[in-house]
């Protein structure tokens, strides 16, 4: 082979070798997104299945500004703060956590590991299951467990009422992230030099003001971005809602109490067939995540380059 013939090899080769993850992050990633943004502007649904045609915007200003404004801006409100707070309140969960099992003179922080760890060794969908069962009204643990202690007269409807169907689906979902959470967390902690909270002690100051001066500060860098990629992970948290709710209370023919944007598009495709604004959601879902995602990023430095 000639000298010019080598080289072009030698260019081809890493294309050759990456050949096989482009393919499959074309046809797994790239054609379902594009066809996904082309069905959001056609109204294929029940009644245009096979001769669906284009109609440009008309899903989006329905959704955004139409008949459906009503039923889906609460289902985006509530999306957020479901969120937000499982985000927040695994992180800061975990966050004690780790504080407490990084304390050295604890002998057992081994074995206390091990059990907290337990929600992200289980497999989530038999874990969310079982959550269901003791959420259940009728034969649920927990509601005998809180009978058996004289805390309740009567059953609780956990996952039956509008409220408490929320607080269980954000309780269960911290439950899940706390653990990640915790493991990150206390990683950082351990990388934080002794020498800082050394000096702070020969300077007087109290537990509060090393946590807030010393120990905060240094699991930014590592926090910020485990607290974007958490927020975008639990607003397409379809598994959890649909396996614990599947949705319910039911409060419209479109998504219910517990939906998220998520679990509603699932809805509009398993009980109404609405492939049309099924597709709508997951773009809006889509940008809602990257913007949200850009806007914490640069808020919270992570474009900035550092200087070496």
């Amino acid at each position: 082979m000639s000298k010019k013939g080598t080289k072009v090899m030698d260019k081809l080769r890493p294309y050759l070798f990456l050949s096989p993850a482009i393919i499959s992050m074309v046809l797994l990633t790239f054609i379902p997104i594009i066809y996904t943004v082309y069905m959001s502007f056609t109204n294929r649904s029940m009644y245009h299945m096979d001769d669906y045609t284009f109609v440009g915007f008309k899903n989006y200003a329905n959704v955004l500004t139409g008949d459906l404004r009503p039923i889906f801006l609460p289902v985006f409100l509530w999306t957020l703060l479901f969120a937000a707070c499982t985000c927040l309140g695994g992180y800061f969960v975990g966050l004690l956590l780790a504080i407490l099992l990084n304390n050295k003179n604890m002998k057992e922080r081994g074995v206390y590991k091990a059990i907290l760890i337990l929600p992200w060794a289980l497999p989530g969908t038999v874990a969310a299951l079982s959550w269901q069962g003791l959420l259940n009204q009728q034969y649920g643990n927990i509601n005998k467990l809180l009978k058996a202690l004289h805390l309740i007269h009567s059953n609780v409807p956990w996952i039956n009422a509008t409220g408490l169907a929320r607080f269980s689906v954000i309780m269960v979902s911290i439950w899940f992230t706390v653990p990640f959470m915790m493991n990150t967390c206390l990683g950082a902690l351990t990388a934080i030099p002794d020498t800082y909270y050394e000096a702070a002690d020969i300077d007087g100051a109290s537990r509060w003001q090393k946590f807030i001066k010393i120990t905060l500060p240094s699991l930014a860098s590592s926090s910020y971005p485990l607290v974007i990629s958490s927020f975008s992970m639990n607003f397409n948290n379809f598994g959890t809602i649909y396996m614990i709710t599947k949705g319910q209370p039911a409060q419209s023919n479109y998504a219910g109490a517990t939906d998220i944007l998520a679990s509603a598009a699932y809805t509009l495709i398993k009980s109404n067939n609405r492939y049309d604004l099924a597709d709508t959601l997951a773009v809006l879902i889509f940008f809602v995540i990257g913007t949200i995602s850009f806007i914490q990023m640069h808020l919270s430095g992570q474009f900035k380059e550092v200087d070496r």
